[in-house]
């Protein structure tokens, strides 16, 4: 019998396949691929894009504003449907696609679903060199494209047609796995996206995939089990992984169950709502010091769907030396750090089955009342530190000022600069999955960018409700186009600008470290004369969006309120002070490097400072 094929060019079977995959969520149909950003060169446009104007209807294509951008607008996107699916990202050859290298790596370090479709040089080699062509004298086949094989989870150069048939579900298998997930590159040369082949038509079949629930191996059960029923101090670190395994009501009722306190990691932000009694706080360099105080005490850990990064263990200080750490994780390698006990598995089943393993054990009563006392402790200081009139302006006041008023299931969106720290240690979870702290790259220029991406998202499910993005002026002065992206497309953010006068958080390390202040602010750069401050607004307006620059705190709820009525982007402008204002409590131990050679005494004496607490760090244990 003579298979049924269809003849299609590379381009149009990449299209065509990924229109035809399908995921299953809350029990209704959707393509995993919610569409793709992009921006179209000679690279991309005659090829491609011509197989994207085709199936415009199913895959929606949004413009973009900038590579980077786009990137980070897919990843967020991805984030905020908990990486259940997937935006592409298509550039041109060249610096294009050179410019996603940074997004890329973003996904990869924050575990994000995403897939990027580049140009390339021509295969056959026979116009070369081309337009935009990186030349190896020595190595004919290296170019741009070859960079991203660092930052990518996935990586493959179509050479032939065919080859498609292997590639794209492998991408995707990637995109999916709850332990490999990260972002996916597939490049195109430019002659064979043109190409055809004649395709088995059966590749194009609608396909439902599943997302993967791995469930523990039993005899690590035991032992885990084993482990925290000797616990007298026992502790929870909830990580960003919980949420994807879709495991909150698990955590919630293990925690309850066994009586056990939680602290949350960065990236586990909104795990539990504020007024949980079992909710103790953020943990690490920029936590709180009541997740920080029992941390320190705690005997045994259990740290669910967390990689445990230097700003959730204080740079391996926040835990006694022999605290024992079970590592209840998808993936192998998060798992085992630090001589964790592994527990490989979906967090979602992996809580369930230990809690049956677990049976009727508690953690002390008087060990949580401890906990809850000092939560207690902490959140007063919150409470004073965040209020109007507490000084000058500060992020803390603008941050309390936007968490009383906005909706339960507003997102909020940070990333870089000091603006996540104060996010993870002042705002109030009102609603589960509702905070996006882009910390694992920690990217200048992810908020505005990432902000559109995850309002693109929110409108598929929540269109009535808002995502608030904060953002200091150097992140807006380094990527601020994706404003203009939001008023286009019609799907309205609400932007915090609050300019401290150049880079703040920096300024403010290397004082720490006993330096001189010194290229950060842009008052204390040599080579700027005459120091101005940027008109934010009217820059936003420019883009279409509403503008409002306001003076205080205060101030900033009145014009928000009136952003939320507003149908349409707003962005609303408040200086604040660069020194004062500043969480001075909640924080871990940080390693940062320091000169051991120095004739700056201040330096030196900040040296040793920092040197003296090294003696808390675990040393790979």
């Amino acid at each position: 019998m003579t298979e049924a094929t269809l003849r299609l060019t590379t381009s149009q079977a990449i299209i065509k396949y990924l229109a035809n995959q399908f995921i299953e969520i809350d029990g209704k149909e959707m393509r995993v691929c919610g569409g793709g950003f992009g921006i179209f060169g000679h690279g991309n446009v005659t090829c491609l894009g011509e197989a994207l104007y085709d199936t415009r209807e199913h895959l929606p294509l949004y413009r973009g504003q900038n590579e980077q951008s786009m990137g980070f607008a897919a990843a967020a996107y991805s984030k905020q449907w908990l990486r259940q699916r997937f935006m592409f990202c298509t550039a041109s050859a060249g610096p294009g696609t050179a410019n996603l290298l940074t997004s890329a790596a973003l996904a990869h370090a924050n575990r994000l679903p995403m897939l990027m479709l580049c140009g390339d040089a021509f295969l056959t080699r026979l116009p070369d060199p081309v337009l935009q062509q990186l030349e190896h004298f020595g190595n004919p086949t290296l170019g741009v494209t070859d960079a991203f094989k660092a930052v990518t989870r996935f990586w493959d150069r179509i050479t032939h047609p065919a080859q498609i048939l292997q590639s794209l579900p492998a991408a995707l298998a990637t995109m999916l796995d709850p332990a490999d997930c990260g972002p996916a590159f597939i490049a195109l040369p430019q002659d064979v996206q043109g190409w055809a082949y004649d395709y088995p038509a059966a590749f194009f079949d609608k396909r439902v995939h599943r997302i993967r629930k791995q469930a523990p191996d039993h005899a690590e059960i035991v032992d885990a089990a084993a482990l925290l029923r000797t616990a007298k101090r026992p502790m929870i670190i909830a990580g960003g992984g919980i949420q994807y395994a879709g495991a909150v009501a698990e955590l919630t009722a293990f925690a309850q169950t066994h009586n056990i306190p939680v602290v949350e990691t960065i990236a586990g932000r909104a795990n539990l709502r504020q007024e949980h009694t079992l909710n103790i706080g953020p943990v690490g360099v920029t936590g709180s010091d009541s997740a920080n105080a029992i941390a320190q005490r705690a005997d045994v850990i259990l740290a669910v769907g967390t990689r445990l990064q230097d700003f959730t263990t204080g740079s391996w200080t926040a835990f006694a030396k022999d605290a024992r750490i079970i590592g209840l994780n998808v993936g192998r390698h998060d798992a085992v750090k630090h001589l964790s006990m592994p527990l490989v598995g979906d967090a979602k089943l992996g809580l369930t089955a230990l809690s049956e393993a677990l049976a009727s054990y508690q953690a002390p009563e008087a060990w949580t009342q401890e906990a809850r006392s000092e939560r207690a402790t902490w959140v007063a200081y919150t409470d004073e530190i965040t209020r109007v009139g507490n000084g000058p302006n500060s992020y803390a006041q603008a941050i309390r000022a936007v968490n009383d008023l906005c909706d339960p299931r507003d997102r909020v969106v940070a990333a870089a600069g000091g603006l996540p720290a104060e996010v993870t240690a002042h705002w109030q979870t009102k609603d589960i999955g509702t905070v996006d702290v882009e910390f694992g790259f920690s990217c200048m220029g992810y908020e505005i960018a990432g902000g559109w991406g995850a309002r693109i998202a929110q409108c598929e499910r929540e269109p009535d409700k808002d995502t608030i993005v904060f953002t200091g002026d150097g992140s807006y002065l380094l990527m601020n186009s994706d404003i203009y992206s939001s008023v286009l497309t019609q799907r309205k953010l609400i932007v915090l600008v609050l300019d401290n006068g150049g880079f703040a958080v920096i300024n403010k390390l290397q004082n720490n470290t006993g330096n001189t202040s010194f290229n950060n602010l842009i008052a204390d750069t040599p080579t700027v004369r005459d120091p101005f401050a940027v008109d934010f607004a009217a820059h936003a307006a420019a883009m279409g969006a509403n503008t409002e620059t306001v003076s205080n705190a205060t101030e900033l709820g009145e014009a928000f309120l009136r952003a939320k009525a507003a149908d349409t982007t707003s962005v609303i402008v408040m200086q604040v002070d660069p020194y004062d204002g500043w969480t001075t409590q909640g924080h871990a131990w940080w390693e940062v490097g320091t000169q051991h050679v120095t004739q700056n005494e201040s330096v030196a004496e900040k040296h040793r400072e920092t040197e003296s607490a090294r003696t808390k760090q675990r040393a790979g244990i």
